[in-house]
């Protein structure tokens, strides 16, 4: 049975025992009382409030009062913290969406997280130039730590919001030509070079080169190895060592460092981020854009000496090595099995997604068609002059 009650306290001038202008509601959940101020020194409101909590009770809730807590800071610092228990691979990108939802949700209670208030995070990301992808990963981020507060004993939040997810229709086609390839190598430090030779030829993901250890390659009979658990789809990977590929292998376990057992180190250090690195190379190898305001107007800056120059931003990304890889795979006769093997791909549909039909493709497509045209109309002319006219099927 619960009961509303006025807090008495002492007043400092008469010494006497006084009411508190506040109600408070004290009620039972299993035996347990809690006691609630109801911010009102109306009689009517917190009766109303002291059955609104029974009701709760009642129907094996819980008091709502428990979710008020709550904040959005509280369930992106549990979510966090499940990607560093677990050893997460793409902890750092994690970190980059909280940050975003941080500057609009900061200080929130979580039960305030409307999808009115998510649409308006979305259309705010929109006005600053995100593309749906990136606003989607940022609110499968949302999503996510919605999921672990309920799954907290006892829950964090009562619900989950509806999370509307955007359409992507920005798949990236980004691929690395030969000539585009060696011009990025030669424009990056020496530390990143078997980086991006063994992206390139293996079309393994960057976290995974990253990570790999000596302990998982075999010179000798030329083969690289990664247990179940270690890969995005806790499958198991074998590459077969050549070419290139073999020759920069034996020249990093060559002049390794002493101390490090990561295959790729910068200073004896396991390289963590480069997009520094990456972004410099990428200009000076004139794999750039020029970015462009929302006029369509280049954007211009001075450097340091007072000089005006435009922005340039990269028009690669590492990721387009594992497209080109897959890419190159196909088109060099290996099987779409083998190479979804090599490449770490588990499913058909997501293979397919990075095996994207480049604009050189169709190109060779319509001159092998007019080649087959080509040879058809002679074939077909010199059986006339036979006096017979085949109709090719």
């Amino acid at each position: 049975m619960g009961q509303i009650y006025k807090r008495k306290w002492k007043c400092k001038k008469t010494g006497k025992i006084v009411d508190g202008d506040i109600w408070w509601i004290k009620y039972y959940r299993h035996g347990k009382p809690y006691r609630e101020s109801t911010h009102t020194d109306m009689k009517t409101k917190a009766e109303k409030l002291l059955k609104k909590r029974e009701g709760e009770i009642v129907e094996g809730k819980l008091p709502s009062i428990l979710f008020e807590k709550v904040t959005f800071n509280e369930l992106a610092e549990d979510y966090l913290r499940d990607y560093r228990i677990n050893g997460r691979d793409t902890t750092d990108k994690a970190e980059r969406s909280v940050e975003y939802l941080k500057t609009f949700f900061d200080g929130t209670k979580a039960m305030d997280i409307s999808t009115d208030k998510i649409g308006a995070y979305v259309e705010n990301r929109m006005n600053r130039g995100l593309s749906n992808a990136t606003i989607n990963r940022e609110l499968a981020a949302l999503k996510r730590m919605f999921r672990l507060a309920v799954k907290c004993t006892p829950p964090k939040v009562a619900m989950i919001p509806y999370i509307p997810m955007l359409k992507e229709s920005n798949v990236r086609k980004g691929f690395f030509e030969a000539h585009e390839y060696q011009a990025l190598k030669e424009a990056l430090p020496d530390e990143l070079k078997p980086l991006v030779t063994f992206a390139y030829h293996s079309g393994w993901r960057k976290t995974e080169i990253l990570g790999l250890t000596w302990d998982r390659v075999d010179l000798k009979e030329g083969i690289v190895r990664l247990d179940p658990g270690e890969t995005k789809n806790e499958e198991g990977r074998t590459l077969y060592l050549d070419g290139e590929l073999m020759e920069e292998m034996r020249k990093l376990f060559a002049n390794r460092h002493l101390g490090c057992s990561f295959v790729s180190h910068r200073n004896g250090q396991p390289i963590r981020d480069f997009r520094g690195s990456w972004d410099a190379a990428c200009i000076r190898a004139g794999l750039c854009e020029v970015l462009k305001d929302d006029e369509g107007r280049p954007i211009v800056i001075k450097d340091k000496k007072g000089n005006e120059e435009v922005v340039k931003v990269p028009s690669k990304i590492f990721h387009d090595f594992r497209r080109t890889a897959i890419r190159d795979m196909v088109r060099s006769g290996v099987s779409e099995r083998v190479a979804m093997r090599i490449s770490g791909h588990k499913t058909r549909a997501v293979f397919d997604r990075y095996n994207i039909v480049s604009d050189q493709d169709l190109k060779e497509a319509i001159a092998k068609k007019q080649a087959y045209h080509a040879r058809q109309d002679v074939t077909e002319a010199v059986d006339t002059n036979r006096g017979e006219v085949i109709q090719f099927k």
